[in-house]
């Protein structure tokens, strides 16, 4: 009979040959920081993804992958936390601030990166835009990740690129899920932190077909958050497009659902609908009469709207 030591030493190797790179605190992997383990990725390396698998903890680094280091797969263990703390009003090295696109915890360049049961954090609190995870790189994964931030949490930023998020968790207040990708949510939890605020803010390029998706989501807020007070999304530019599909809406969504961002000439270019979401905060009967309730949801099929050119499919099984 094996000893416990020697069935520990047997399933750490198995582990470790499931990855390519480890990273540890401790010492006991390959790298102690994951931007280490990123950096000693290949450059264009096309043989594979190169799978990285995160030990528990909390790597408080400020994260890029770069646009040369793609088909990059984070794997974390349970309670691996990427955190940093910059804000768009910080100052730089040069007293400037760093703007939204500056303040991001993680940065996503590369095509092709997958992370599975990661959570992204942005620890700055409540003083305007503090971005958890910025993502430009065309067609990422994200499956039970959390993103954890207040405003602008979620930047979905490559235009014409595609993101899947599945069974992830993302928290905010004011338009913490926000950009110019065409992104799916599957199976999502969009929590609301405060009173007021906006779930999303697209800015989605006129001519694209589709901007953000989600499917069979709960939209939920903390203890305290005012019943009505939380509008679905208003458009960052005017043809900012949301659909929300068979989503369950907590009663802290606005009966009007829609905002047109102060400016009347979007409610005419926005496209903004919704099929048989159900809950509190689902009543259609006073919502904005420039919104959509679907008959139907034939045009909103998940491979369909992530296909692209490429035939992209990042379902695990075939899904509506």
């Amino acid at each position: 009979m094996l000893s416990v030591s020697l069935m520990m030493l047997i399933t750490l190797s198995v582990k470790a040959a499931d990855y390519n790179f480890v990273v540890a605190q401790d010492g006991s992997g390959d790298f102690t920081t994951v931007q280490a383990a990123i950096n000693a990725v290949p450059d264009y390396r096309k043989a594979g993804p190169t799978r990285i698998y995160i030990k528990k903890g909390i790597y408080k680094e400020k994260i890029v992958i770069a646009e040369s280091k793609q088909n990059v797969q984070l794997i974390g263990e349970d309670g691996v936390v990427l955190t940093y703390d910059d804000y768009a009003q910080k100052p730089n090295v040069f007293g400037e601030g760093k703007g939204t696109s500056g303040s991001g915890s993680v940065y996503i360049f590369g095509p092709d990166f997958l992370a599975e049961n990661i959570t992204f954090e942005n620890t700055s609190g409540p003083v305007g835009q503090a971005v958890a995870c910025h993502v430009a790189g065309d067609r990422a994964v994200f499956r039970r990740c959390r993103f954890l931030g207040f405003q602008d949490t979620l930047y979905t930023f490559g235009e014409n690129t595609r993101e899947y998020y599945e069974d992830c968790y993302i928290e905010g207040t004011v338009d913490f899920i926000f950009g110019k990708a065409t992104a799916v949510f599957n199976r999502c939890e969009l929590r609301s932190k405060r009173t007021g605020g906006f779930l999303t803010a697209p800015a989605t390029p006129q001519g694209s077909n589709y901007g953000y998706v989600f499917y069979d989501c709960k939209l939920t807020a903390d203890e305290g958050v005012e019943a009505g007070s939380v509008w679905l999304s208003r458009p960052w530019r005017p043809y900012g497009k949301t659909v929300f599909i068979r989503c369950e809406m907590g009663q802290h969504i606005r009966p009007e659902g829609w905002n047109n961002w102060g400016k009347t000439d979007n409610e005419r270019t926005a496209y903004y609908a919704e099929y048989k979401c159900y809950g509190k905060g689902a009543d259609a009967s006073r919502r904005v009469a420039w919104s959509h309730q679907l008959k139907d949801a034939n045009a909103y099929v998940m491979t369909n709207i992530l296909k692209g050119a490429d035939g992209w499919n990042p379902l695990l099984s075939t899904e509506k």
